[in-house]
């Protein structure tokens, strides 16, 4: 890994952990074991570090879901999509970015600072959950997409704070059972 990828890793961490404006750049280059100079070769600045951050969150939760376009049957793009998401929810390593998402999100400091890029993620996420919702041929698809993606980010915000005791899985099944029930 190079050290700019290290440095965005482990900002990551820090910034979910302990919250953007409580995590020093010094936390930081402790924490990788580099100097602030080669943190400021990279980012010119800590707002800059945290956009790029935003901006790969981003691009993790879109190239997760990519799959589901490849089927060609209406109900199995919409299970495909929903296990796509599940999927990327429960690896380890992206409980941090779906917790400093939501940091991000629900601090106005911070929501000022990428509200372009929050309002450019919401577009393309809308937009994808409509095309399938479009594809099943729902009449309120972009009512039911705004539904469906307020549903994923509470499943995710109670899959993070309960951990374990949140049966994932089981939550996964229930979810897929009723969106396709609701497709027929």
């Amino acid at each position: 890994m190079d050290k700019r990828e290290e440095i965005l890793d482990v900002a990551t961490k820090l910034f979910a952990k302990n919250g953007f404006e409580k995590t020093p750049i010094s936390a930081i280059c402790t924490e990788a074991n580099i100097s602030k100079g080669l943190v400021f070769h990279h980012f010119k600045t800590k707002d800059e570090l945290l956009r790029e951050i935003f901006a790969r969150i981003t691009e993790i939760i879109g190239n997760s879901s990519k799959a589901y376009k490849q089927k060609t049957d209406p109900t199995q793009r919409l299970i495909a999509f929903i296990e796509s998401i599940f999927s990327a929810m429960s690896v380890d390593e992206h409980k941090y970015i779906y917790q400093l998402n939501f940091n991000v999100m629900f601090q106005p400091s911070t929501r000022s600072l990428l509200q372009d890029l929050i309002e450019e993620r919401t577009n393309i996420l809308q937009t994808e959950v409509k095309e399938i919702f479009d594809f099943l041929g729902y009449k309120s698809s972009s009512i039911i997409s705004r539904l469906f993606v307020a549903e994923v980010d509470g499943i995710a915000l109670n899959y993070l704070f309960l951990g374990d005791d949140f049966d994932l899985p089981a939550v996964k099944q229930v979810f897929i059972e009723k969106y396709v029930k609701m497709a027929k």
